[in-house]
């Protein structure tokens, strides 16, 4: 009995997919997506797959609710093919900031989606620095939650900074801040800032921590608009710093996000492959590291029923 992983790539991470099959040395299972004119979609595999462990590859972006629908399917088709078990590998997790219900008649859409992914067949989901990490407990089924943390920290040393400081965007993300700082042997620093709306701009308010004559370097779990970003390394510009990178795991770049860091002081921004179907060419600015090596171990020690807690050590 063939005892390989069968893993499907869906829309939204094709190349994603390609590569976490090169590291796993098997070749992605046959399938086809269908759109038809009304909007519809239509999804099958081309393989057998009873009995198997299968593996879906699908980031939940660009467009966004076509692909968590097709997310959706390709786990019910796999558990209606009579799959033993099949695994949602999910790199980047939508819906993610719509973890509470924090006014009134609203919903808490990242636990719709989990709900979701459940009753479409998932019976695990791997995924990476989700927004929120408590979104985890949304779910019935184990979910691993993966950090881009070694990757990304390894392509910042390839910058090689004289005198880096390692620049949290807001209190809520000091404490992964920190953890790079510790990793790189970099100083610290956080930005103060408020949200005034529902909409993705923020205002910078405030730098605390020192970053004149200093190479700051701005982390984040992911770019949306670029706009908080630019505004941030400006104000880090203003405090004397005598330089600006960025790095962050998921780089959605929506809208006119690409112009707006072609045009701000940041010199390079680092970004991981678990967003590919960006709706804008990246630009010069941007470099892309690739996650698969990390999503291969994870999907090489779930099908051998080994621990993945190792994978953990790093971001935890």
């Amino acid at each position: 009995m063939n005892d390989e992983p069968v893993v499907v790539g869906g829309s939204g991470s094709p190349r994603l997919t390609a590569a976490i099959c090169d590291e796993l040395g098997v070749e992605p299972a046959r399938g086809e997506t269908r759109r038809f004119g009304e909007g519809t979609l239509f999804v099958r595999i081309l393989e057998n797959v009873r009995g198997r462990q299968v593996y879906v590859v699908q980031s939940t972006v660009f467009p966004t609710n076509d692909n968590v629908v097709e997310l959706l399917f390709w786990l019910d088709a796999c558990s209606r093919a009579s799959a033993a078990s099949v695994t949602a590998v999910v790199p980047y997790f939508s819906y993610g900031k719509g973890d509470k219900k924090d006014e009134p008649r609203v919903s808490i859409r990242a636990r719709v989606l989990a709900d979701a992914i459940e009753a479409a067949g998932a019976s695990r989901m791997v995924t990476m620095d989700l927004h929120a990490p408590q979104i985890q407990g949304f779910f019935k089924l184990p979910v691993d939650d993966l950090y881009a943390l070694p990757l990304i920290a390894d392509g910042i040393r390839g910058l090689c900074l004289d005198d880096p400081v390692v620049v949290s965007p807001d209190a809520g993300y000091a404490k992964m801040a920190r953890r790079y700082a510790s990793r790189l042997g970099a100083g610290f620093a956080l930005v103060d800032k408020a949200r005034p709306g529902h909409g993705e701009e923020v205002e910078v308010t405030d730098l605390i921590g020192d970053v004149a004559g200093r190479e700051a370097v701005i982390v984040d779990d992911f770019i949306a608009s670029g706009g908080t970003l630019a505004e941030a390394a400006s104000k880090l510009v203003e405090r004397g710093a005598r330089s600006v990178y960025a790095a962050a795991t998921h780089g959605l770049f929506s809208g006119d996000a690409a112009s707006k860091l072609a045009a701000s002081p940041i010199e390079r921004v680092i970004v991981t492959d678990t967003v590919e179907t960006q709706p804008a060419p990246l630009g010069p600015k941007v470099e892309v590291v690739s996650v698969a090596p990390l999503f291969a171990e994870a999907i090489r020690r779930i099908h051998a029923r080994e621990s993945v807690s190792v994978l953990f050590e790093d971001g935890g």
